[in-house]
């Protein structure tokens, strides 16, 4: 599945998108047996064998227009007026029927395993099997290949699969609003990430919810709403996940039907393809590529988890079936952007310290844990390969470690990661109770003293002690900055320490907004937070530079969220 340079298309209609559909995954893996070809496929049911289920999307009623990705239709060479077309308006908001050949007009969903921290989970599934995991209301309908990569785009809250396990398919407009804005701001973030495509709501169609009423206290929602529901497509070069390698790992290891080994090969072949072709040569011995997957998700992963706290994201959720196994973060559900520095921050209250804001390399491993095992089962015929394979995961932490230290060390702008100085600095930031962007962004301009660092402080009733502790820190730190030219390392520290990032109280007026039609701070939020690491202007860093308000700290909804959407 090696890429090809094309000349960059100038899309201005279905038409003009459909000589680059390439079906990878529908055109190499096995559909699974039991299938309707049609695509009729909107009831829980168990799935024994096969990558797919070929599935219908379910249209939402009456389709609005709420926004669309600018930058990632330029890269893919769409023309920001497709975005309003009536074809593509039916297509992304789940009518795939009447797409121009060669489209299908059938779409796909995909299972995988369930596992939390490192734990199997079977029996939370309604089938009591663990083989009810999947996507149940997200339907991939088009891989095409533009400008040498490979796009996968998935209708999420597309409606009912094999996988819903009985729910109804939907997203609601406040989760897919917080989707689409959250990929797009990861992105310019510089973390790699999904992508959002487009966002369409239903004029006429919702759905009851649990969720929080006005200013409440409670941990869990405590009332059910009537929310409109929505489509976001979400973009990515595939959307396969650790638990879908897991899936068939466990079917190949239970020996579960004839052909598991074999579909658990062709699986894990098919993710090399998607998504190292670049650096896994295909050539290779199988099992050589295998040991160099292992290598190459490693390094992706460590990154990744520690870009995310450069950045102060909590992703909530970290289960294996939540792990894109390309590398990059994937499933905005309970994630949050850290206000006041809490090392065991975590917005979404079903979470647990476990999946808490430091305890996300712990995540990262437990997941990388499972790959591992599925990958054994691929090389259980190869022991060299297989000690190869032990020892990569036997390094986990210390890789993980490295790109945690590297990364603090660029984000305080020092040459070389001094545990000292970090304790130090993490005790103050606790006892301060600082905002961990605010403070970051401000380090930035390598500050004379402790004046211009208040202005991220929650706690302003610290003493004397603290201040001159601070002061102690701050001597220590510039002792061991990389570059005495501070104009530069200013510069250098800002594209590291973004200004503004997507917290939930900007969030919640927009989704409100949203919901009676005013998608004015949907807009405004998109070109804001597509652009973190600018000095913006004076009213917007007035609006979106400044310490969350007290009156939000506790309230639910804001500082902390169920996974309902």
């Amino acid at each position: 599945m090696n890429n090809t340079k094309q000349n960059k298309p100038t899309i201005k209609t279905l038409n003009d998108l459909a000589p680059f559909v390439d079906y990878s995954l529908m055109n190499t893996l096995t559909r699974d047996p039991q299938a309707k070809k049609d695509g009729v496929e909107h009831s829980p049911r168990q799935v024994f064998s096969g990558h797919y289920v070929p599935v219908n999307p379910t249209p939402i009623q009456s389709p609005e227009y709420i926004a669309h990705s600018k930058q990632l239709f330029q890269e893919l060479g769409f023309k920001d007026s497709l975005a309003h077309s009536n074809d593509f308006v039916s297509m992304f908001s789940g009518d795939t029927s009447n797409v121009p050949n060669p489209m299908s007009k059938v779409g796909w969903a995909t299972g995988y395993a369930l596992s939390i921290y490192g734990t199997e989970y079977y029996a939370q599934c309604p089938f009591q099997t663990g083989i009810g995991y999947g996507d149940g209301r997200a339907v991939s309908v088009l891989e095409v290949v533009l400008n040498g990569k490979r796009w996968e785009m998935q209708l999420k809250g597309g409606g009912r699969t094999p996988y819903c396990r009985g729910a109804d398919g939907r997203a609601v407009l406040r989760s897919s609003v917080r989707e689409f804005l959250a990929q797009e701001h990861m992105y310019a973030l510089g973390v790699p990430t999904s992508r959002s495509l487009s966002l369409y709501t239903s004029k006429t169609e919702s759905v009851k919810r649990p969720w929080y009423s006005h200013n409440s206290h409670s941990f869990d929602p405590d009332m059910m709403v009537n929310e409109s529901v929505a489509i976001s497509t979400r973009v990515a070069p595939s959307f396969l996940r650790v638990g879908q390698i897991e899936l068939f790992a466990r079917r190949a290891r239970k020996n579960e039907h004839p052909k598991a080994k074999e579909e658990l090969d062709k699986i894990v072949l098919h993710l090399i393809k998607r998504e190292y072709s670049e650096e896994i040569d295909a050539s290779l011995p199988f099992a050589d590529q295998v040991i160099l997957l292992a290598k190459e998700f490693r390094s992706r992963l460590t990154k990744l988890v520690a870009d995310w706290i450069r950045v102060g994201f909590c992703q909530g959720n970290f289960n294996s079936d939540n792990c894109a196994a390309g590398g990059y973060t994937l499933d905005f559900g309970p994630f949050g952007f850290m206000d006041l520095f809490d090392p065991y921050y975590q917005s979404w209250t079903g979470g647990g310290n476990h999946f808490a804001f430091f305890n996300q390399p712990n995540a990262a491993e437990k997941n990388f844990q499972q790959f591992f095992s599925a990958l054994q089962i691929v090389l259980n015929s190869s022991q060299t390969h297989l000690q190869e394979l032990h020892k990569i995961r036997a390094d986990f932490s210390i890789v993980m470690e490295k790109e945690i230290q590297k990364m603090w060390a660029n984000k305080l702008g020092i040459e070389i990661f001094n545990e000292e100085l970090y304790n130090d600095l993490e005790i103050l930031m606790v006892q301060t109770e600082i905002d961990y962007t605010i403070f970051f962004r401000e380090l930035s301009n390598i500050p004379d003293d402790i004046t211009a660092l208040k202005k991220s402080f929650y706690n302003v009733k610290y003493d004397e002690k603290i201040e001159n502790r601070w002061a102690e820190w701050l001597t220590k730190w510039k002792s061991l900055l990389k570059s005495s030219n501070r104009v530069e390392l200013t510069k250098e520290m800002k594209k590291i320490n973004p200004k503004y990032t997507l917290r939930e109280w900007f969030l919640v007026p927009a989704y409100e907004a949203a919901k009676s039609g005013d998608y004015t701070l949907v807009k405004e939020l998109q070109e804001i937070m597509n652009h973190p690491y600018s000095e913006q202007s004076k009213e917007i860093e007035e609006k979106y530079y400044k310490l969350k308000p007290l009156e939000f700290f506790e309230v639910g909804g804001i500082s902390h969220v169920s996974c309902s959407s």
